[in-house]
């Protein structure tokens, strides 16, 4: 089964700027959306997409990825 964040990924085009979504999506549970972002961070370890910006928020001890944007590079 394909992820929310793996299916962002491969919609979106090589080079495109891509916003993870948020709103209106199954990323809107903040710990959800951290989740997916942190696996876009994980393509981008792997060569395949590189993180152009992100925003995070400290909750307790935790620090969550609450806006991130990325670019497909494969």
């Amino acid at each position: 089964m394909s992820s929310i964040a793996m299916a962002v990924f491969l919609d979106s085009s090589p080079g495109e700027l891509v916003d993870l979504p948020h709103a209106g999506s199954g990323l809107e549970h903040p710990l959800v959306f951290d989740s997916a972002a942190r696996e876009i961070h994980r393509l981008a370890a792997d060569g395949r997409a590189e993180v152009v910006e992100q925003r995070t928020s400290t909750v307790g001890d935790n620090t969550l990825i609450e806006a991130l944007r990325f670019r497909r590079l494969a």
